[in-house]
């Protein structure tokens, strides 16, 4: 339930901070009167959150996953399926190692060449064991690589992967393995809520384009995916948790089929159409947006404070709250990054 708890200045004094994310500078923690988790939950469960929240406000967990169907880190990795990845520095991630034959060719000897592992055998009780919550903030638990086109390429690279979704001879074999992938996503879903009870979203990886469009078409996206993805967002809600969606590329002409498939927030990359994809669906999903400005740093304070003031003005109208994406976190400046928490805090106390 929203609280009207009157804005005080006090609220913009840190008081505490946290390591960055993704290896980058601390985060300072705000003396706010919600914790940022319980702020995440008003905007998803109430549709009235206190401020405009930031991806910041989620940690990112991937106990588990990572070392077995993940991408490992600088030092490599052998997947469970036997794929090995390879960190590529000047891309700041991993690669399936180039020089390594395919898992697969065709997606109809799926039966015989690729093994699904058995998520119990994992060690959660470890992993939990060794992970620190911080319960002031939410828990975004993330599953890199994902369960469908994602994986596909992992398996049989690019080309042929996109080939097979237009391969009616592989059609029905492609339908078969994602319902494997999707069954083995949920058991995985299980056992993360089992072992780390705190868990409040749940982050799924499918990049569906390139910088300047979608791999395939919306009747492929519908046929092929969005049963599977759906199962898994049920499986994820009857959890009582957010099903977020990770999809690199310019994939807003596919926004309908993210919201159909079930999914809670998509943050959309900066080459799609951030204010169109908000004035058409920001009331049925929850959009990391971000300033369409990218020399904010250039500007005068007060010209990034007004600046922010236009951006909350736009992207925090009822019942269609949004937050602050990615994007954003690198577009903003600490002035615009402030003017937004008191901007959107105040606007928000004035809402029904």
């Amino acid at each position: 339930m929203f609280l009207r708890i009157p804005f005080t200045e006090s609220e913009t004094v840190a008081y505490d901070s946290r390591p960055g994310r993704f290896g980058g500078p601390p985060t300072p923690i705000m003396n706010t009167p919600v914790t940022p988790r319980r702020n995440l939950e008003a905007l998803f469960w109430d549709k009235h959150p206190y401020w405009m929240p930031g991806s910041s406000d989620a940690a990112f967990l991937m106990a588990c996953w990572n070392e077995h169907m993940g991408r490992g880190g600088p030092d490599g990795l052998v997947d469970d399926l036997g794929i090995e990845w390879v960190y590529e520095a000047t891309a700041g991630g991993s690669i399936v190692h180039p020089e390594k034959p395919q898992l697969l060719e065709d997606v109809n000897d799926w039966k015989e060449k690729v093994h699904i592992p058995d998520p119990s055998t994992w060690d959660w009780a470890a992993a939990a064991e060794s992970t620190k919550v911080d319960a002031r903030f939410a828990l975004e638990v993330s599953f890199t690589n994902g369960f469908w086109f994602e994986r596909m390429i992992s398996m049989m690279g690019f080309v042929n992967a996109a080939m097979a979704l237009l391969d009616e001879e592989q059609t029905d074999a492609i339908k078969e393995m994602f319902q494997a992938f999707t069954d083995f996503g949920c058991r995985c879903i299980d056992l993360v809520c089992e072992y780390f009870p705190m868990v409040d979203i749940i982050n799924i990886h499918d990049d569906w384009g390139s910088q300047q469009s979608t791999f395939f078409s919306e009747e492929i996206a519908r046929e092929l995916f969005l049963p599977y993805m759906k199962q898994l967002t049920d499986h994820i809600h009857s959890k009582g948790r957010v099903a977020s969606l990770h999809s690199c590329g310019h994939n807003d002409a596919r926004v309908q089929v993210f919201i159909d498939a079930g999914f809670d927030e998509w943050q959309p990359q900066d080459m799609n159409d951030i204010k169109w994809l908000y004035e058409n669906y920001g009331d049925k999903i929850v959009l990391g947006v971000f300033p369409e400005r990218t020399d904010l740093a250039q500007l005068s304070e007060e010209e990034q404070r007004e600046e922010a003031r236009k951006f909350v003005d736009f992207y925090c109208k009822p019942g269609k709250p949004a937050m602050m994406g990615v994007v954003a976190s690198r577009r903003g400046t600490p002035a615009f990054l402030d003017e937004v928490y008191r901007y959107s805090r105040k606007l928000y106390l004035e809402q029904e």
